[in-house]
């Protein structure tokens, strides 16, 4: 079944416009504890990031729950793994994220998690709707839900990323500058890493309601990397404005993404003995990455894009480490879902268990040039792969000789088509992008 709402993270837009309205959102919370309601007396925990709309979700979302007789749980800013984690330990029926993740602060968004801490079943999603196609009847006021608000949410998830690292292992020794996007790890991240020992920096750490994501943290690291280099640190950490995604800089200033940091994080597990059969990526993860855990006989696995994909063929397959270049990372052997600040925490404990520098962890990855062009599709049109564009597709591959991918990916998120060229030579490389680019969107546009 098509979903008419739900994408491939949850709900997401900008701030007013389509479904992301107060009156959407207290529709969708009366819809889901609805569907919950209806599985016993339920109990529903509800956390956010910075954004300033936040508060306005908030407040429908809780209306619309207890409206349909659930009880909530309020986290107040928090970051996504933070909530999948407390949804677990609270006992939660589920939990509820408000949270655009790394866009800016006017989109906003609504995503799930199941009582363990996992994304929701596709099931779920559909039942919930279905229940937004019926009007809404507030029970009875007898059985209305209540709300409350959990105080120490902050100090449980603190305490929890720092039990995923062993117990007699500190971070001393490290200086390290973290960056918050101004976004939900403002008050977790700095201390859990100041806590284990290490000298921290910090920055992107005060949000205002609109300056997540802007100019700091994952997505936009190059303040982390110049803090970096003025602080002599040795290493920084940068998440995004929910948290659940990783980008780090080494002490020379060196970016490294979700793919090198996947690497890493393979090779320890592979040394401790404890990987497992295989390392999950997507089909967007660097060549050069693959190249480099086979060298080590790690089998790569390529699941389409999105953190969802991963974590379904990490179970399949039963890999605890997987990832995307975005810096989604996801250490199954410690939590259920993408972790920016837990995927760190393995980082620097394997780097101050060996006295190793990040730049020298990363070893022999040699990345292989990317370029990626979007071609904006055009009004309510789908992206189709015609007999053109394949033709198109396997001159490239053949110019490529072996050396290198194409691959062309519909956005799950916008109206956008990624064209994507890998290779050895960068000029080659943007070269043909270009060109395919430029054949996609003249057959598109017919």
């Amino acid at each position: 079944m098509i979903k008419k709402y739900f994408g491939t993270d949850g709900i997401r837009g900008k701030v007013g416009e389509g479904v992301i309205t107060p009156e959407f959102i207290l529709k969708l919370g009366w819809a889901t504890g609805k569907v919950f309601e209806e599985q016993g007396h339920c109990k529903i925990v509800i956390g956010k990031d910075t954004r300033i709309s936040g508060y306005m979700f908030e407040s429908a979302l809780e209306a619309g729950l207890v409206s349909a007789g659930a009880d909530v749980q309020l986290l107040g800013p928090m970051p996504t793994p933070g909530i999948a984690y407390l949804t677990r330990t609270l006992r939660a029926n589920a939990g509820i994220v408000i949270s655009a993740s790394h866009n800016p602060h006017y989109d906003n968004g609504i995503k799930f998690f199941s009582s363990e801490g996992k994304k929701l079943p596709d099931e779920i999603e559909h039942a919930i709707e279905q229940k937004l196609d019926e009007p809404l009847v507030v029970v009875d006021s007898a059985n209305l839900g209540r709300a409350s608000r959990v105080d120490d949410a902050a100090g449980r998830y603190i305490e929890f990323c720092k039990s995923t690292i062993p117990p007699m292992m500190d971070l001393s020794g490290l200086k390290i500058v973290v960056d918050c996007a101004h976004g939900s790890t403002y008050h977790i991240a700095p201390f859990v890493f100041e806590e284990l020992g290490a000298k921290v920096i910090k920055i992107g750490a005060e949000p205002n309601g609109i300056n997540i994501n802007d100019g700091f943290g994952a997505t936009q690291p190059n303040n982390l990397k110049q803090a970096v280099l003025e602080n002599k640190a040795d290493v920084g950490v940068a998440l995004d404005g929910d948290g659940d995604r990783l980008i780090m800089v080494d002490h020379m200033g060196e970016i490294l993404d979700g793919d090198e940091i996947v690497y890493i994080l393979a090779k320890t597990r592979l040394d401790e003995g404890s990987l497992g059969p295989a390392v999950v990526g997507t089909q967007m993860t660097n060549l050069g990455v693959e190249h480099a855990l086979n060298r080590l006989g790690v089998e790569l696995l390529r699941s389409a894009v999105g953190d969802r994909h991963v974590l379904k063929m990490m179970k399949e397959s039963g890999a605890i480490i997987g990832g995307e270049g975005s810096g989604h990372i996801i250490c199954a052997d410690r939590t259920t879902t993408g972790d920016g600040i837990i995927a760190a925490l393995q980082v620097l404990e394997t780097m101050s268990r060996g006295s190793k520098p990040l730049a020298e962890l990363k070893g022999d990855v040699q990345k292989y040039p990317q370029c990626m062009i979007n071609v904006r599709l055009q009004g309510a049109n789908k992206f189709v792969m015609t007999v053109e564009i394949e033709q198109a597709v396997k001159q490239i591959e053949g110019q490529l000789n072996g050396n290198g991918r194409v691959l062309l990916r519909p956005s799950g998120t916008e109206p956008l088509v990624r064209v994507m060229v890998e290779g050895r030579d960068m000029e080659l490389v943007e070269s043909l992008a270009t060109n395919l680019s430029e054949t996609v969107e003249r057959i598109l546009k017919g």
